[in-house]
């Protein structure tokens, strides 16, 4: 049995957050655990859904039904984290302002950059798993 597919969300989430970790350790100029969660820079969601679809494509083929349900569930988790998760952030951030809190956590979508960032890693990680199990 291919153990690849049961490791790919997990690794591709692992790599993702380190390294979204570093990029706002970096910014931060300290350790950024307290950044750790939705949004930031690579997308963790946009990295596994890219990193499964990747690597249904390069075991079994784009031709396969598996490979065209992965780039489906792949567009809708990255409408999603790009569209939808953003705009409610931008309505915490308002209702934050109203209530004069910080109630609501106002980090929420992801920049086009992050989203492409996320495709990287999604990528490079099936890249790496498909040489290693095949």
């Amino acid at each position: 049995m291919n153990f690849s597919y049961v490791i790919s969300p997990i690794l591709c989430w692992l790599v993702a957050g380190f390294v979204k970790f570093l990029v706002n350790s970096i910014k931060a100029k300290q350790l950024a655990f307290n950044l750790i969660g939705y949004g930031g820079l690579p997308s963790n969601h946009t990295a596994i859904v890219t990193g499964m679809a990747a690597l249904i494509g390069f075991n079994e083929g784009v031709n396969n039904s598996a490979f065209g349900l992965a780039i489906t569930l792949a567009f809708i988790v990255i409408l999603d984290a790009s569209s939808l998760r953003k705009q409610i952030g931008m309505h915490a951030k308002i209702i934050n302002e109203i209530t004069k809190s910080q109630e609501l956590r106002e980090r929420m979508g992801h920049s086009p950059i992050e989203i492409i960032a996320g495709v990287i890693v999604g990528v490079a990680v099936a890249t790496f798993e498909h040489i290693i199990f095949n």
